[in-house]
């Protein structure tokens, strides 16, 4: 049939074309992204679920924080703690050779004068803080483990609350007799004894922790894995399908300048 007021081929052509353009716009907009939901509609149900995905990996991001800050701290405490314990086993061999009863007066007197430096030192180490925190108190701290919320308790450790402590670096004990230095010695060895036990539950903290951040990381990598599934296009796919959008835009808009001719064909019949 052959008519001049309405080209229906033409008609079907443009819409073929306008549907082939629109298809290569988004794959050109994947492609250039890297995404495969580039617009909500792409896919919905894909774009809720990667979302919800992408909020948990910050919430890890933010407990993986929290449990590296929480080693260093632990690891402050038992650098402390391990200086303690040397100045603690000198403060022993002091309180030991102040019992010599072959040591003069003045023996024991500079004795005492080291070993009360000594105390000293363990006091203002019991007041050592780590980013305004105390790291020798009676404060519980929870640290945050999960993307959930859960927490994991810390217990603190008292230096100067501590009685097994506070004995050994108190100044009404001296060296200078040898009831003051056996006094000294029985309450630095309780001391050490308290260190050790300190020192071994912050090891196990520490080995906690570890494995919790090692978890946290493998469980970010999963989630990380499964957004990219969802989320992240396909190059090489994609690419395949934007080479056959751009031979049909081609190919359509040539077909669309054919079919636009085609009324011409009526012009032959008039002239006949």
């Amino acid at each position: 049939m052959s008519v001049i007021n309405t080209n229906t081929v033409a008609e079907q052509t443009s819409n073929n074309l306008r549907s082939s353009t629109a298809a290569l716009a988004k794959s050109l907009s994947r492609l250039s992204s890297g995404l495969k939901i580039v617009n909500p509609s792409d896919d919905a149900a894909g774009l809720a679920v990667s979302s919800r995905l992408e909020s948990q990996i910050r919430r890890l991001d933010a407990a993986l924080n929290n449990v590296v800050n929480a080693v260093s701290f632990t690891q402050t405490q038992d650098g402390f703690l391990k200086t303690v314990d040397k100045a603690l086993r000198r403060m022993g061999e002091l309180a030991m050779l102040s019992q010599d009863t072959s040591k003069s007066q003045s023996d024991r007197t500079l004795y005492n004068q080291e070993f009360f430096q000594l105390q000293e030192y363990i006091r203002v180490t019991a007041s050592k803080e780590f980013n305004s925190v105390s790291l020798f108190s009676a404060t519980t701290f929870s640290v945050t483990i999960d993307a959930n919320g859960n927490t994991f308790d810390i217990s603190g450790i008292p230096i100067a609350q501590n009685s097994a402590y506070a004995d050994a670096i108190t100044t009404a004990v001296a060296l200078t007799t040898s009831i003051g230095a056996a006094t000294a010695l029985s309450n630095v060895a309780t001391a050490i004894n308290q260190i050790a036990l300190d020192r071994a539950r912050l090891g196990a903290v520490q080995s906690r922790l570890n494995f919790t951040n090692d978890q946290l990381t493998t469980t970010k990598e999963n989630l990380s894995s499964a957004i990219s599934r969802i989320s992240d296009v396909d190059v090489a796919q994609e690419a395949t399908q934007y080479a056959r959008y751009q031979i049909l835009v081609q190919s359509g808009t040539t077909m669309l300048a054919q079919a636009n001719a085609l009324p011409r064909t009526v012009l032959e019949l008039l002239r006949s």
